[in-house]
């Protein structure tokens, strides 16, 4: 399939720059899928189309402040960091701008001149990335001088991140630190509407993908079959596994929130290739036609591409947002609309898409939700 047949119209002012003032209310449009059928709703009525058994799976990882400002000494040229992955005791792979201007051996120093952190570019990556050792604790300075690592699309001036961010650009139920940028599935959850959900027999699980800064990038293929997915870092815990393995067991419905959420669980369950110690790198059609329950224990990497005509062995609903056009998570929720189809869940999905552009739903990670059955 051609990465172009992944495109729609939409126009600049729908795409959300802050979050809607309570998370609940933002809006909800229900997909069922059979019969087919579209629902508008509001957020915190999700209940409504859950059934007291179903389990719902989220994404613990919580966004660190990872984009951090600096200066050339000497020059005093402005440097901005975004850290992306420790690789070594304060060694930490990482986006850095402008890198042309520093060469390899460089110290460059982030923050304020009351409370510097050096920082020596150790080595420039084929990737475009690099690796930078930190004369101090990258992370307790982040979290006190860093930025939210917002997409490119929101916008904000350089520096000054949002006083709402730090909170808003976080799931509630944020707990391992690690992700440059948000499951933005679950920002629409709030503690009270989780309490709601457990109290009519909706079960809840959690694993972690730690998001990276892949999730921005472009394809630049013509053709999805030559695309091939950045890596990240995740755990299934036991207790997720076996909480899966018996809601399947039991014929009760598995719920991903969010496209982060089901790479792990559809990785997971198409093996592990132990000579890279990388998940989900076959073939994503190549599925066995029925659920094996998954092993108790499950981390490592994964660099899982879903796109039609994929087939899913764990998901039986997605709860998820607006997406990009042409992007990897476009592809993956066409995918869920129609699995094993060609093209039939673009088709379908794309026609959601129009719906939600003429109704004016807001786009991307501040955006309203989709709840696909």
């Amino acid at each position: 399939m051609r990465v172009a047949d992944f495109d729609f119209h939409l126009p600049p002012d729908l795409i959300a720059q802050h979050p809607c003032p309570t998370r609940d209310q933002s809006r909800l449009l229900v997909l069922q899928r059979q019969p087919q059928a579209q629902t508008e709703a509001r957020f915190h009525r999700i209940g409504e189309w859950l059934r007291p058994g179903d389990l719902l799976v989220f994404n613990d990882s919580k966004v660190i402040p990872a984009r951090l400002r600096g200066r050339k000494p000497g020059s005093g040229g402005a440097i901005e960091i975004l850290l992306l992955e420790e690789c070594a005791p304060r060694q930490w792979r990482a986006m850095l701008r402008p890198s042309k201007r520093v060469r390899e051996g460089s110290t460059i120093v982030l923050g304020p001149e009351h409370a510097p952190l050096p920082a020596t570019l150790l080595r420039k990556e084929s990737d475009g990335t690099v690796v930078m050792e930190f004369h101090g604790d990258p992370l307790a300075f982040a979290a006190s001088h860093g930025e939210m690592p917002l997409p490119p699309y929101i916008r904000r001036e350089p520096g000054a991140t949002h006083a709402g961010d730090r909170d808003r650009y976080q799931t509630v139920y944020a707990r391992e630190a690690g992700s440059v940028a948000a499951p933005t599935a679950g920002l629409h959850f709030t503690r009270e509407l989780m309490e709601a959900l457990r109290a009519d027999g909706i079960q809840m699980a959690w694993l972690t993908l730690h998001v990276g800064a892949g999730t921005f990038l472009p394809i630049k293929s013509e053709s999805i079959e030559d695309h091939r997915m950045h890596e990240e870092r995740f755990t299934l815990p036991p207790e997720t596994a076996r909480a899966i393995n018996q809601a399947k067991a039991e014929g009760r419905r598995v719920i991903a929130v969010g496209t982060t959420t089901t790479r792990v669980l559809e990785s997971v369950a198409r093996g592990h290739d132990p000579g890279n110690d990388l998940w989900g790198t076959r073939p994503d059609h190549e599925v066995p036609p029925t659920f094996q329950p998954l092993p108790d224990v499950a981390h490592g990497r994964t660099r899982i591409f879903i796109h039609p005509p994929a087939r899913f062995r764990v998901l039986d609903a997605l709860v998820t947002n607006f997406h990009l056009p042409q992007s990897t998570l476009l592809m993956l929720v066409s995918a869920f609309m129609a699995p094993g189809e060609p093209d039939a869940g673009r088709v379908l999905l794309m026609e959601a898409y129009r719906h939600a552009v003429q109704e004016r739903f807001r786009f991307f990670s501040y955006g309203d939700a989709m709840l696909i059955t």
